[in-house]
């Protein structure tokens, strides 16, 4: 078996997180549409926004490592966008449609949080200064993210959701 290294494994999610991000472009503006809440609408679409800036990064990063800018499939991404979709079509109308998208971005929030701060670790690690300094912009945006979604699902979603049962 060949030797792999940390640098292998920081392409290797690299690539991971890129197709991911770019799935997430794709899922935030089906998911902005579906939201009955104009301020979760809102927050997916400024969010869409940050993830063009993201993917963007990202390109950066893999310049910098001298690699082209790649992703590879990503089975965990895939899987909630899908348990999304389901939660669209399953509560269209309803009034915990917007309690499940906030679930579910969250779902996708959480996974680039521990993405990107893995990887901005192991550019620290690997001496990758300038790549580790884009990851963790990028970080700091899901995170304020997160915590925007936490904000909406506990003064908004979560209520409304419940006022109806």
């Amino acid at each position: 078996m060949p030797h792999k290294t940390l640098d292998d494994l920081f392409h290797d999610t690299l690539k991971d997180i890129y197709y991911a991000e770019r799935q997430i472009l794709k899922a935030l503006r089906k998911m902005a549409r579906g939201a009955q809440s104009q301020r979760l609408r809102d927050a997916f679409e400024k969010h869409h926004e940050e993830t063009e800036t993201h993917v963007q990064r990202l390109q950066q990063v893999f310049e910098l490592i001298g690699k082209s800018a790649r992703g590879k499939t990503c089975p965990a991404i895939d899987g909630i966008i899908e348990e999304g979709e389901e939660i669209m079509q399953s509560f269209k109308g309803a009034p915990a449609l917007d309690a499940g998208l906030v679930a579910t971005a969250q779902a996708v929030e959480h996974y680039e949080i521990a993405r990107y701060g893995t990887l901005r670790e192991w550019a620290v690690q690997l001496g990758m200064k300038e790549a580790a300094e884009l990851l963790d912009q990028t970080l700091d945006e899901e995170s304020a993210t997160d915590d925007l979604l936490t904000e909406i699902a506990e003064q908004d979603t979560n209520p409304a959701a419940t006022a109806a049962a």
